[in-house]
Protein backbone atom coordinates (compact mmCIF):
# COMPACT_ATOMS: atom_id res chain seq x y z
CA UNK A 1 0.00 0.00 0.00
CA UNK A 2 1.34 3.60 -0.58
CA UNK A 3 -0.03 7.36 -0.55
CA UNK A 4 -0.58 8.87 -3.55
CA UNK A 5 1.02 12.92 -4.04
CA UNK A 6 -2.27 13.69 -6.53
CA UNK A 7 -4.24 16.43 -5.83
CA UNK A 8 -7.94 16.80 -5.80
CA UNK A 9 -8.06 18.11 -9.61
CA UNK A 10 -5.70 15.48 -10.28
CA UNK A 11 -7.87 12.68 -9.20
CA UNK A 12 -11.02 14.50 -10.53
CA UNK A 13 -9.70 14.33 -14.49
CA UNK A 14 -8.36 10.69 -13.51
CA UNK A 15 -11.31 9.09 -13.25
CA UNK A 16 -13.04 11.37 -15.92
CA UNK A 17 -10.62 10.19 -18.51
CA UNK A 18 -10.68 6.27 -17.47
CA UNK A 19 -14.20 6.32 -16.78
CA UNK A 20 -15.61 9.27 -18.26
CA UNK A 21 -19.67 7.77 -18.33
CA UNK A 22 -19.69 6.28 -15.11
CA UNK A 23 -21.95 7.87 -12.96
CA UNK A 24 -20.14 10.02 -9.66
CA UNK A 25 -22.82 12.11 -7.90
CA UNK A 26 -26.33 10.70 -7.63
CA UNK A 27 -29.44 12.36 -6.22
CA UNK A 28 -32.24 9.99 -6.05
CA UNK A 29 -34.78 11.76 -4.80
CA UNK A 30 -34.47 14.16 -7.75
CA UNK A 31 -32.84 12.09 -10.16
CA UNK A 32 -30.54 14.09 -10.87
CA UNK A 33 -26.75 12.56 -11.95
CA UNK A 34 -23.67 13.45 -12.95
CA UNK A 35 -21.09 11.26 -14.74
CA UNK A 36 -17.28 11.58 -13.49
CA UNK A 37 -16.50 13.66 -17.07
CA UNK A 38 -19.98 15.92 -16.47
CA UNK A 39 -18.86 16.55 -13.43
CA UNK A 40 -15.47 17.59 -14.04
CA UNK A 41 -16.77 20.10 -17.01
CA UNK A 42 -19.14 21.29 -14.66
CA UNK A 43 -16.18 22.02 -11.97
CA UNK A 44 -13.84 23.40 -14.40
CA UNK A 45 -16.60 26.22 -15.11
CA UNK A 46 -17.41 27.07 -11.80
CA UNK A 47 -13.27 27.59 -11.50
CA UNK A 48 -13.36 29.80 -14.14
CA UNK A 49 -16.24 31.45 -12.55
CA UNK A 50 -14.59 31.77 -9.26
CA UNK A 51 -10.84 32.93 -10.99
CA UNK A 52 -13.32 36.14 -12.75
CA UNK A 53 -14.70 37.92 -9.48
CA UNK A 54 -11.17 37.39 -8.11
CA UNK A 55 -10.60 34.17 -6.36
CA UNK A 56 -6.95 32.78 -6.63
CA UNK A 57 -4.72 30.54 -4.77
CA UNK A 58 -4.81 31.04 -1.17
CA UNK A 59 -8.28 32.69 -1.35
CA UNK A 60 -10.33 31.29 1.54
CA UNK A 61 -13.91 30.61 0.01
CA UNK A 62 -16.62 29.42 2.95
CA UNK A 63 -19.34 27.15 2.04
CA UNK A 64 -22.38 27.43 4.15
CA UNK A 65 -24.95 25.09 2.77
CA UNK A 66 -26.72 21.08 3.33
CA UNK A 67 -25.54 18.74 0.90
CA UNK A 68 -26.74 20.50 -1.78
CA UNK A 69 -25.40 19.37 -5.88
CA UNK A 70 -23.25 22.30 -6.11
CA UNK A 71 -21.60 22.14 -2.68
CA UNK A 72 -18.73 19.68 -4.07
CA UNK A 73 -18.47 21.45 -7.26
CA UNK A 74 -17.54 24.66 -5.37
CA UNK A 75 -15.29 22.16 -3.01
CA UNK A 76 -13.23 20.84 -6.66
CA UNK A 77 -13.46 24.56 -8.29
CA UNK A 78 -11.49 25.96 -5.33
CA UNK A 79 -9.09 22.56 -5.32
CA UNK A 80 -8.19 23.25 -8.89
CA UNK A 81 -7.36 26.74 -8.58
CA UNK A 82 -5.32 26.65 -5.21
CA UNK A 83 -8.19 28.22 -3.03
CA UNK A 84 -9.17 26.59 0.55
CA UNK A 85 -12.67 25.52 0.98
CA UNK A 86 -13.71 26.55 4.49
CA UNK A 87 -16.39 24.21 5.46
CA UNK A 88 -19.27 26.22 7.61
CA UNK A 89 -21.58 24.45 10.17
CA UNK A 90 -25.08 24.77 9.13
CA UNK A 91 -26.45 24.93 12.52
CA UNK A 92 -24.13 28.12 13.23
CA UNK A 93 -25.84 31.01 14.55
CA UNK A 94 -25.00 34.80 14.52
CA UNK A 95 -22.20 35.13 16.07
CA UNK A 96 -20.50 32.16 15.70
CA UNK A 97 -20.65 32.51 12.10
CA UNK A 98 -18.93 36.22 12.01
CA UNK A 99 -16.36 34.62 14.13
CA UNK A 100 -15.49 31.71 11.63
CA UNK A 101 -15.61 34.28 8.60
CA UNK A 102 -13.07 37.00 10.68
CA UNK A 103 -11.20 33.98 11.88
CA UNK A 104 -10.80 32.57 8.36
CA UNK A 105 -9.71 36.16 6.10
CA UNK A 106 -12.58 35.04 4.11
CA UNK A 107 -12.90 36.71 1.12
CA UNK A 108 -15.98 34.46 -0.89
CA UNK A 109 -19.06 33.16 1.16
CA UNK A 110 -21.35 30.65 -0.61
CA UNK A 111 -24.86 30.29 1.11
CA UNK A 112 -28.35 28.71 0.60
CA UNK A 113 -30.94 30.06 2.34
CA UNK A 114 -31.51 28.03 5.41
CA UNK A 115 -34.91 26.99 6.65
CA UNK A 116 -34.70 29.16 9.77
CA UNK A 117 -37.73 31.27 9.33
CA UNK A 118 -36.87 35.00 9.93
CA UNK A 119 -33.31 33.99 11.14
CA UNK A 120 -32.02 32.50 7.84
CA UNK A 121 -29.06 32.64 5.73
CA UNK A 122 -29.12 35.65 4.14
CA UNK A 123 -30.53 37.71 6.60
CA UNK A 124 -28.03 36.73 8.77
CA UNK A 125 -25.68 37.37 6.14
CA UNK A 126 -26.83 40.81 5.51
CA UNK A 127 -26.71 41.49 9.06
CA UNK A 128 -23.07 40.53 9.08
CA UNK A 129 -22.32 42.88 5.91
CA UNK A 130 -25.07 46.06 6.14
CA UNK A 131 -23.09 47.14 2.87
CA UNK A 132 -23.99 44.49 0.83
CA UNK A 133 -27.39 45.55 -0.48
CA UNK A 134 -25.69 48.78 -1.46
CA UNK A 135 -22.73 47.05 -2.67
CA UNK A 136 -22.25 46.17 -6.43
CA UNK A 137 -21.47 42.54 -6.98
CA UNK A 138 -18.02 41.86 -6.50
CA UNK A 139 -16.65 45.24 -4.92
CA UNK A 140 -17.88 44.85 -1.29
CA UNK A 141 -15.90 47.17 1.24
CA UNK A 142 -16.73 46.20 4.97
CA UNK A 143 -15.20 47.78 7.43
CA UNK A 144 -15.65 44.57 10.14
CA UNK A 145 -14.96 42.01 7.39
CA UNK A 146 -11.85 43.88 5.26
CA UNK A 147 -10.53 40.30 3.57
CA UNK A 148 -14.37 39.82 2.50
CA UNK A 149 -15.49 40.66 -1.22
CA UNK A 150 -17.95 38.38 -2.23
CA UNK A 151 -21.28 36.70 -1.64
CA UNK A 152 -22.44 33.16 -3.76
CA UNK A 153 -25.80 32.41 -3.79
CA UNK A 154 -26.15 28.48 -4.75
CA UNK A 155 -29.26 28.62 -6.93
CA UNK A 156 -30.83 30.61 -9.11
CA UNK A 157 -32.49 33.19 -6.73
CA UNK A 158 -31.28 36.42 -6.96
CA UNK A 159 -30.46 38.64 -3.94
CA UNK A 160 -29.45 41.81 -3.17
CA UNK A 161 -25.15 42.22 -3.64
CA UNK A 162 -25.05 38.74 -4.30
CA UNK A 163 -23.97 36.72 -7.23
CA UNK A 164 -25.69 33.74 -7.96
CA UNK A 165 -24.61 30.19 -9.46
CA UNK A 166 -26.09 30.85 -12.90
CA UNK A 167 -24.03 34.27 -12.83
CA UNK A 168 -20.62 32.77 -11.88
CA UNK A 169 -20.96 30.49 -14.41
CA UNK A 170 -21.57 32.67 -16.97
CA UNK A 171 -18.37 34.79 -15.55
CA UNK A 172 -16.48 31.90 -16.25
CA UNK A 173 -17.57 31.15 -19.19
CA UNK A 174 -15.71 34.67 -20.36
CA UNK A 175 -12.56 33.32 -18.98
CA UNK A 176 -10.01 31.29 -21.26
CA UNK A 177 -9.00 27.75 -20.69
CA UNK A 178 -5.41 28.96 -20.50
CA UNK A 179 -6.17 30.83 -17.27
CA UNK A 180 -7.50 27.79 -15.59
CA UNK A 181 -4.30 25.54 -16.88
CA UNK A 182 -1.93 28.55 -15.89
CA UNK A 183 -3.86 28.19 -12.78
CA UNK A 184 -4.35 24.29 -12.11
CA UNK A 185 0.02 24.07 -12.89
CA UNK A 186 0.63 25.98 -9.51
CA UNK A 187 -1.36 23.81 -7.12
CA UNK A 188 0.87 21.34 -5.34
CA UNK A 189 -0.65 18.07 -3.49
CA UNK A 190 0.96 19.97 0.14
CA UNK A 191 -1.17 22.93 -0.78
CA UNK A 192 -3.88 23.71 1.95
CA UNK A 193 -6.97 23.05 0.47
CA UNK A 194 -9.77 22.69 3.15
CA UNK A 195 -10.06 24.53 6.39
CA UNK A 196 -12.55 22.55 9.42
CA UNK A 197 -13.63 24.28 12.18
CA UNK A 198 -13.33 22.20 15.16
CA UNK A 199 -16.30 21.84 17.40
CA UNK A 200 -14.62 24.38 20.15
CA UNK A 201 -15.81 22.04 22.91
CA UNK A 202 -12.44 23.51 24.87
CA UNK A 203 -12.92 27.30 23.69
CA UNK A 204 -13.19 28.83 20.66
CA UNK A 205 -12.89 26.69 17.23
CA UNK A 206 -9.90 26.67 15.72
CA UNK A 207 -9.65 26.24 12.10
CA UNK A 208 -7.82 23.13 10.64
CA UNK A 209 -5.70 23.39 7.89
CA UNK A 210 -5.50 20.19 5.54
CA UNK A 211 -3.46 19.42 2.24
CA UNK A 212 -4.90 17.72 -0.80
CA UNK A 213 -2.19 14.69 0.42
CA UNK A 214 -3.60 14.87 4.16
CA UNK A 215 -7.72 14.30 3.28
CA UNK A 216 -7.29 12.32 -0.55
CA UNK A 217 -5.21 9.67 1.58
CA UNK A 218 -7.29 9.30 4.40
CA UNK A 219 -10.24 8.91 2.62
CA UNK A 220 -8.27 6.50 0.37
CA UNK A 221 -7.07 4.60 3.48
CA UNK A 222 -10.78 4.67 5.07
CA UNK A 223 -11.61 3.23 1.95
CA UNK A 224 -9.28 0.24 1.75
CA UNK A 225 -10.08 -1.04 5.41
CA UNK A 226 -13.69 -1.11 4.37
CA UNK A 227 -12.48 -2.64 0.69
CA UNK A 228 -13.68 -0.41 -1.47
CA UNK A 229 -13.68 -0.63 -5.35
CA UNK A 230 -15.15 1.50 -8.22
CA UNK A 231 -18.01 -0.86 -8.34
CA UNK A 232 -19.24 0.14 -4.93
CA UNK A 233 -22.35 2.96 -4.46
CA UNK A 234 -21.75 4.65 -1.00
CA UNK A 235 -25.20 6.57 0.39
CA UNK A 236 -23.76 9.70 2.35
CA UNK A 237 -26.43 11.40 4.03
CA UNK A 238 -24.05 12.94 7.23
CA UNK A 239 -23.28 16.78 6.19
CA UNK A 240 -20.26 17.80 4.12
CA UNK A 241 -19.08 20.39 6.48
CA UNK A 242 -18.18 18.23 8.95
CA UNK A 243 -14.60 15.72 8.08
CA UNK A 244 -17.32 12.56 8.25
CA UNK A 245 -18.54 13.97 5.12
CA UNK A 246 -16.30 15.58 3.27
CA UNK A 247 -13.33 13.36 4.29
CA UNK A 248 -14.27 10.02 5.40
CA UNK A 249 -16.93 9.93 2.70
CA UNK A 250 -16.09 12.21 0.02
CA UNK A 251 -12.83 11.47 -0.48
CA UNK A 252 -13.09 7.63 -0.28
CA UNK A 253 -15.41 7.94 -3.40
CA UNK A 254 -12.97 10.00 -5.25
CA UNK A 255 -9.79 8.03 -4.49
CA UNK A 256 -11.60 4.43 -5.71
CA UNK A 257 -13.71 5.98 -8.12
CA UNK A 258 -16.97 4.82 -6.82
CA UNK A 259 -20.57 6.43 -6.91
CA UNK A 260 -21.87 8.53 -4.20
CA UNK A 261 -25.54 9.07 -3.65
CA UNK A 262 -26.14 11.86 -1.77
CA UNK A 263 -29.33 12.83 -0.09
CA UNK A 264 -28.86 16.52 0.77
CA UNK A 265 -30.90 16.57 4.65
CA UNK A 266 -30.90 13.46 6.85
CA UNK A 267 -34.19 12.04 6.59
CA UNK A 268 -34.74 8.24 7.40
CA UNK A 269 -37.34 7.51 4.66
CA UNK A 270 -35.11 9.10 2.01
CA UNK A 271 -32.01 6.98 3.10
CA UNK A 272 -33.85 3.85 2.94
CA UNK A 273 -35.23 4.84 -0.82
CA UNK A 274 -32.03 5.88 -1.97
CA UNK A 275 -30.27 2.67 -0.89
CA UNK A 276 -33.23 -0.01 -2.47
CA UNK A 277 -33.15 2.55 -5.62
CA UNK A 278 -29.89 2.84 -6.41
CA UNK A 279 -28.46 -0.52 -4.73
CA UNK A 280 -25.98 0.86 -2.73
CA UNK A 281 -23.57 -0.92 -1.24
CA UNK A 282 -22.16 1.45 1.53
CA UNK A 283 -23.92 3.17 4.07
CA UNK A 284 -22.36 6.18 6.74
CA UNK A 285 -24.15 7.46 9.47
CA UNK A 286 -24.12 8.38 12.99
CA UNK A 287 -25.77 6.16 15.61
CA UNK A 288 -28.92 8.59 16.21
CA UNK A 289 -29.11 7.95 12.27
CA UNK A 290 -29.14 4.04 12.29
CA UNK A 291 -31.63 4.37 15.19
CA UNK A 292 -34.26 6.91 12.81
CA UNK A 293 -33.52 4.36 10.08
CA UNK A 294 -34.33 0.81 12.14
CA UNK A 295 -37.59 2.33 13.64
CA UNK A 296 -38.72 3.73 10.16
CA UNK A 297 -42.49 2.31 10.00
CA UNK A 298 -41.39 1.69 6.28
CA UNK A 299 -38.75 -0.32 6.81
CA UNK A 300 -39.81 -3.70 5.89
CA UNK A 301 -40.72 -1.83 2.64
CA UNK A 302 -37.20 -1.80 0.98
CA UNK A 303 -34.62 -4.15 -0.53
CA UNK A 304 -31.04 -3.28 2.03
CA UNK A 305 -29.43 -6.69 0.97
CA UNK A 306 -26.88 -4.65 -1.37
CA UNK A 307 -25.72 -3.13 1.34
CA UNK A 308 -22.35 -4.69 2.82
CA UNK A 309 -20.60 -2.39 4.57
CA UNK A 310 -20.12 1.28 6.12
CA UNK A 311 -19.38 3.54 8.89
CA UNK A 312 -20.99 4.16 12.37
CA UNK A 313 -19.17 6.87 14.12
CA UNK A 314 -19.47 10.51 15.33
CA UNK A 315 -20.35 9.53 19.03
CA UNK A 316 -19.96 6.61 20.74
CA UNK A 317 -21.79 3.74 19.39
CA UNK A 318 -24.01 1.44 21.67
CA UNK A 319 -23.13 -2.36 20.68
CA UNK A 320 -26.78 -3.73 20.40
CA UNK A 321 -27.43 -1.15 18.02
CA UNK A 322 -24.29 -2.08 15.87
CA UNK A 323 -25.82 -5.85 16.13
CA UNK A 324 -29.19 -4.82 15.01
CA UNK A 325 -27.63 -3.03 11.88
CA UNK A 326 -25.60 -5.84 11.10
CA UNK A 327 -28.57 -7.85 11.54
CA UNK A 328 -31.59 -6.38 9.96
CA UNK A 329 -29.49 -3.99 7.02
CA UNK A 330 -26.80 -6.74 6.41
CA UNK A 331 -23.89 -4.81 6.39
CA UNK A 332 -20.06 -5.45 8.42
CA UNK A 333 -20.39 -1.93 10.16
CA UNK A 334 -16.79 -0.47 11.29
CA UNK A 335 -16.18 2.24 13.12
CA UNK A 336 -13.24 5.42 13.09
CA UNK A 337 -11.97 7.39 15.44
CA UNK A 338 -9.79 10.50 14.90
CA UNK A 339 -9.61 14.40 15.18
CA UNK A 340 -10.27 16.64 12.50
CA UNK A 341 -6.42 17.75 13.22
CA UNK A 342 -5.52 14.44 11.94
CA UNK A 343 -7.62 14.92 8.53
CA UNK A 344 -9.65 13.22 10.67
CA UNK A 345 -8.86 9.27 10.60
CA UNK A 346 -6.67 7.62 13.18
CA UNK A 347 -7.57 4.36 14.20
CA UNK A 348 -9.96 2.46 12.36
CA UNK A 349 -11.51 -1.29 12.82
CA UNK A 350 -10.91 -3.33 9.49
CA UNK A 351 -13.96 -5.39 7.24
CA UNK A 352 -12.09 -8.60 8.31
CA UNK A 353 -11.70 -7.95 12.16
CA UNK A 354 -14.13 -9.91 14.55
CA UNK A 355 -17.56 -8.74 14.60
CA UNK A 356 -16.47 -7.91 19.24
CA UNK A 357 -13.83 -5.76 17.93
CA UNK A 358 -16.08 -4.16 15.14
CA UNK A 359 -18.51 -3.76 17.98
CA UNK A 360 -16.25 -2.44 21.00
CA UNK A 361 -13.26 -1.00 20.03
CA UNK A 362 -12.49 2.01 17.33
CA UNK A 363 -9.86 -0.61 15.56
CA UNK A 364 -6.28 0.23 15.82
CA UNK A 365 -3.71 2.42 13.48
CA UNK A 366 -4.26 3.89 10.19
CA UNK A 367 -1.51 2.90 7.80
CA UNK A 368 1.21 5.55 7.76
CA UNK A 369 -0.08 6.89 11.18
CA UNK A 370 1.64 7.25 15.00
CA UNK A 371 -1.11 6.77 17.51
CA UNK A 372 0.36 7.36 21.02
CA UNK A 373 -1.55 7.21 24.46
CA UNK A 374 0.51 9.69 26.56
CA UNK A 375 0.22 10.39 30.62
CA UNK A 376 -0.90 13.76 30.57
CA UNK A 377 0.70 14.13 33.87
CA UNK A 378 4.07 13.08 32.98
CA UNK A 379 4.16 13.45 29.20
CA UNK A 380 5.52 10.15 28.58
CA UNK A 381 3.70 7.43 26.39
CA UNK A 382 1.88 4.66 27.96
CA UNK A 383 2.62 1.34 26.85
CA UNK A 384 0.52 -1.14 24.77
CA UNK A 385 0.63 -3.53 27.10
CA UNK A 386 -1.68 -1.79 29.32
CA UNK A 387 -5.65 -2.38 30.10
CA UNK A 388 -6.92 1.14 30.43
CA UNK A 389 -10.92 0.65 30.20
CA UNK A 390 -12.44 4.01 30.72
CA UNK A 391 -12.51 7.64 30.79
CA UNK A 392 -13.78 9.20 34.42
CA UNK A 393 -15.91 12.89 33.69
CA UNK A 394 -16.27 15.71 35.97
CA UNK A 395 -19.46 17.58 34.95
CA UNK A 396 -18.95 20.85 33.42
CA UNK A 397 -14.66 20.00 33.34
CA UNK A 398 -12.15 19.09 30.57
CA UNK A 399 -11.01 15.38 30.60
CA UNK A 400 -7.95 15.42 33.04
CA UNK A 401 -7.09 12.56 35.12
CA UNK A 402 -4.35 10.23 35.31
CA UNK A 403 -3.42 7.85 32.98
CA UNK A 404 -4.86 4.56 34.22
CA UNK A 405 -8.19 5.98 33.18
CA UNK A 406 -7.22 6.51 29.49
CA UNK A 407 -8.41 4.64 25.90
CA UNK A 408 -6.49 2.13 25.47
CA UNK A 409 -8.29 -1.07 25.21
CA UNK A 410 -5.95 -4.44 24.81
CA UNK A 411 -6.51 -6.76 22.16
CA UNK A 412 -5.84 -9.79 20.54
CA UNK A 413 -1.79 -9.41 20.05
CA UNK A 414 -0.40 -9.94 16.67
CA UNK A 415 2.31 -8.60 14.96
CA UNK A 416 0.89 -6.19 12.70
CA UNK A 417 0.10 -3.88 15.87
CA UNK A 418 1.17 -5.22 18.81
CA UNK A 419 -2.50 -6.28 19.73
CA UNK A 420 -3.49 -2.79 20.41
CA UNK A 421 -6.55 -1.72 19.86
CA UNK A 422 -8.53 1.54 20.87
CA UNK A 423 -11.45 2.17 22.81
CA UNK A 424 -13.18 5.58 22.15
CA UNK A 425 -14.33 7.19 25.47
CA UNK A 426 -13.36 10.21 24.85
CA UNK A 427 -10.76 12.83 23.89
CA UNK A 428 -8.26 15.25 25.98
CA UNK A 429 -10.43 18.49 26.34
CA UNK A 430 -13.76 16.86 26.16
CA UNK A 431 -16.38 18.44 28.44
CA UNK A 432 -19.27 17.05 29.83
CA UNK A 433 -22.36 17.98 27.79
CA UNK A 434 -24.33 19.08 30.45
CA UNK A 435 -23.69 20.79 33.85
CA UNK A 436 -24.58 17.33 36.62
CA UNK A 437 -27.20 19.39 37.47
CA UNK A 438 -29.55 19.38 34.65
CA UNK A 439 -28.37 15.33 34.23
CA UNK A 440 -29.50 13.79 37.54
CA UNK A 441 -30.72 15.20 41.11
CA UNK A 442 -29.47 13.60 44.42
CA UNK A 443 -32.48 13.45 47.04
CA UNK A 444 -30.77 12.37 50.02
CA UNK A 445 -27.82 14.86 49.66
CA UNK A 446 -25.70 17.05 48.37
CA UNK A 447 -22.30 15.66 47.92
CA UNK A 448 -20.08 16.44 45.19
CA UNK A 449 -18.84 13.70 42.93
CA UNK A 450 -16.66 12.77 40.21
CA UNK A 451 -18.72 11.33 37.62
CA UNK A 452 -18.71 9.40 34.05
CA UNK A 453 -22.29 9.01 32.10
CA UNK A 454 -22.44 6.00 30.44
CA UNK A 455 -25.41 5.48 27.63
CA UNK A 456 -27.40 2.88 27.05
CA UNK A 457 -30.48 2.24 24.31
CA UNK A 458 -34.03 2.36 25.44
CA UNK A 459 -35.13 -1.65 24.90
CA UNK A 460 -38.10 -0.90 22.85
CA UNK A 461 -37.15 2.35 20.75
CA UNK A 462 -33.23 2.34 21.08
CA UNK A 463 -33.31 5.88 21.86
CA UNK A 464 -29.96 6.37 23.73
CA UNK A 465 -30.65 7.91 27.08
CA UNK A 466 -28.16 7.76 29.99
CA UNK A 467 -28.65 5.01 31.85
CA UNK A 468 -25.45 5.42 34.83
CA UNK A 469 -23.09 7.26 36.43
CA UNK A 470 -19.47 5.84 37.57
CA UNK A 471 -18.04 7.83 40.93
CA UNK A 472 -14.92 6.89 42.38
CA UNK A 473 -15.42 6.45 46.04
CA UNK A 474 -14.43 8.82 48.44
CA UNK A 475 -15.90 10.68 51.67
CA UNK A 476 -19.59 9.39 52.45
CA UNK A 477 -18.80 7.48 49.23
CA UNK A 478 -15.77 5.61 50.61
CA UNK A 479 -16.10 1.88 49.29
CA UNK A 480 -18.12 -1.12 51.67
CA UNK A 481 -14.48 -3.10 52.63
CA UNK A 482 -16.76 -5.97 53.77
CA UNK A 483 -17.11 -7.30 50.28
CA UNK A 484 -13.93 -8.44 48.34
CA UNK A 485 -14.03 -9.18 45.02
CA UNK A 486 -13.30 -13.38 44.15
CA UNK A 487 -9.76 -12.26 43.36
CA UNK A 488 -9.14 -10.87 46.59
CA UNK A 489 -8.71 -7.29 45.34
CA UNK A 490 -9.85 -5.14 48.15
CA UNK A 491 -11.21 -2.61 48.82
CA UNK A 492 -13.89 -2.64 45.27
CA UNK A 493 -13.33 1.54 45.06
CA UNK A 494 -15.57 1.98 42.55
CA UNK A 495 -19.68 1.96 42.84
CA UNK A 496 -22.15 2.59 39.79
CA UNK A 497 -25.67 3.06 39.85
CA UNK A 498 -28.45 2.51 37.38
CA UNK A 499 -31.01 4.69 39.55
CA UNK A 500 -32.85 0.77 40.30
CA UNK A 501 -29.86 -0.92 41.89
CA UNK A 502 -26.71 -0.09 43.20
CA UNK A 503 -23.39 -1.89 43.37
CA UNK A 504 -19.30 -1.78 43.48
CA UNK A 505 -16.74 -2.79 40.45
CA UNK A 506 -13.70 -3.89 41.63
CA UNK A 507 -11.20 -0.99 40.56
CA UNK A 508 -8.94 -3.95 39.13
CA UNK A 509 -10.81 -6.49 37.58
CA UNK A 510 -14.16 -4.58 37.35
CA UNK A 511 -16.30 -7.56 38.97
CA UNK A 512 -19.50 -6.39 40.30
CA UNK A 513 -19.10 -7.25 44.05
CA UNK A 514 -21.56 -5.72 46.67
CA UNK A 515 -25.40 -5.34 45.27
CA UNK A 516 -27.14 -2.69 47.03
CA UNK A 517 -24.55 -1.45 49.40
CA UNK A 518 -25.59 2.35 49.24
CA UNK A 519 -29.15 3.64 48.67
CA UNK A 520 -28.43 7.21 47.36
CA UNK A 521 -32.14 7.86 46.25
CA UNK A 522 -33.36 8.29 42.18
CA UNK A 523 -31.29 9.84 39.82
CA UNK A 524 -33.07 10.34 36.87
CA UNK A 525 -31.80 12.84 33.69
CA UNK A 526 -33.97 15.79 33.89
CA UNK A 527 -32.72 17.50 30.13
CA UNK A 528 -33.00 15.79 26.96
CA UNK A 529 -29.87 16.23 24.95
CA UNK A 530 -30.89 16.73 21.31
CA UNK A 531 -28.09 15.64 18.52
CA UNK A 532 -25.97 17.98 16.88
CA UNK A 533 -26.14 18.29 12.92
CA UNK A 534 -23.20 16.14 13.41
CA UNK A 535 -24.86 13.67 15.68
CA UNK A 536 -22.81 13.88 18.63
Amino acid sequence: MELYTRTLGDWLEHWAETTPDKEYIVYSDRNLRFTWRQFNERVDNMAKGLLAIGVKRGTHVGIWAGNVPDWLTFLYACAKIGAVAVTVNTNYKQAELEYLCQNSDMHTLCIVNGDRGSDDYVNMVYAMLPELKSSQRGYLKSKRFPCMKNVIYIGQEKYRGMYNTSEILLLGSNVEDDELTEAKKQVDCHDTVNMQYTSGTTGFPKGVMLTHYNISNNGFLTGEHMKFTSNDKLCVCVPLFHCFGVVLATMNCLTHGCTQVMVERFDPLLVLASIHKERCTALYGVPTMFIAELNHPMFDMFDLSSLRTGIMAGSLCPVELMKKVEEKMFMKVTSVYGLTEAAPGMTATRLDDPFDVRCNTVGHDFEFTEVRVIDPETGEEIPKTVNIPVYFLKPGSKINYPSRYGYELLGPGNNEHDGAYFMQVGGEGSLLDYPAEHLFKDENSNLNFDLARLLGCDPETDEEYIVCYLAMGNGPLAPNTSNDCSDGHTPADAWISDATEHWHICAVCNEKVDSAAHTFGSWTTTKEATATAAGS
